[in-house]
């Protein structure tokens, strides 16, 4: 699916519904306390970007582009608070009637993230710069040094994960629709995170992070208001 306005495009694939382990094992390197292995039921599949939202998709609804690397239209938007996405996919439903665009579940961009693997990255128990943006001096676990970009790269232009999505990992932050909480040990099915928070979260690292922000399994949190370096968002269309 492509999702044309004005000039800007942008291409979905389509997540079909599954159940997954969200979380981490117990003896995954670099683990967070807060990333407590348990299933989760996705009972409805969705459209997700096939990339975080670029530039140009951006600038074809809102007016003022707050990113720092304004090279490219290809590049992602970034600098973006959570209410920022918010206004933006608000925008963009109004244009278009009938869209249902929206900030994926913390479950969905997880799920989608794993396309189905279940090792620290979709590309398996290891990472390196060539396939994913992020801080090569640090790498993750016990992996190599590699090159350190120092910046954004163009949206698309590093392998995708089995299931069609690129960076998912490193680059830019992704924005979900959750708010921060602990995970249950218990199956859930759709969850949606807590009623009320005081953070939201972020997934996938990004381009000046030590390898470990960059797993599967990794949560970062912070004010809904706040512009992290480089935070972005990625698409989600359909109804929960």
């Amino acid at each position: 699916m492509v999702l044309t306005v004005g000039n800007a495009r942008q291409r979905f694939r389509w997540i079909p519904p599954g159940r997954f382990q969200m979380g981490t094992p117990i003896d995954e390197s670099e683990r967070g306390a807060g990333e407590v292995a348990h299933e989760v039921r996705l009972s409805h599949g969705f459209w997700l970007a096939d990339t975080a939202c670029t530039q140009a998709f951006w600038l074809a609804v809102w007016p003022v582009n707050p990113s720092h690397f304004q090279d490219h239209g290809d590049n992602p938007v970034e600098n973006v608070s959570w209410h920022d996405a918010q206004g933006f996919i608000g925008e963009l439903n109004r244009r278009l009637p009938g869209l249902s665009a929206r900030l994926p579940s913390e479950a969905e961009w997880e799920y989608a993230c794993r396309a189905g693997t279940t090792t620290p990255f979709a590309f398996g128990d290891q990472i390196t710069p060539e396939e994913v943006n992020y801080h090569g001096g640090y790498p993750y676990a016990d992996g190599e040094k590699g090159i350190y970009r120092q910046r954004t790269v163009a949206a698309g232009s590093l392998p995708a994960n089995p299931w069609g999505l690129y960076e998912m990992h490193g680059n830019v932050w992704e924005w979900c629709g959750d708010w921060y909480g602990d995970y249950p040990t218990e199956p859930q099915v759709d969850p949606l995170g807590p009623r009320y928070g005081k953070q939201r979260i972020l997934r996938g690292g990004t381009w000046g992070d030590p390898g470990r922000y960059a797993r599967a399994g990794n949560r970062s949190r912070i004010e809904p208001a706040y512009r992290p370096r480089s935070s972005g968002f990625r698409i989600a269309l359909g109804h929960r």
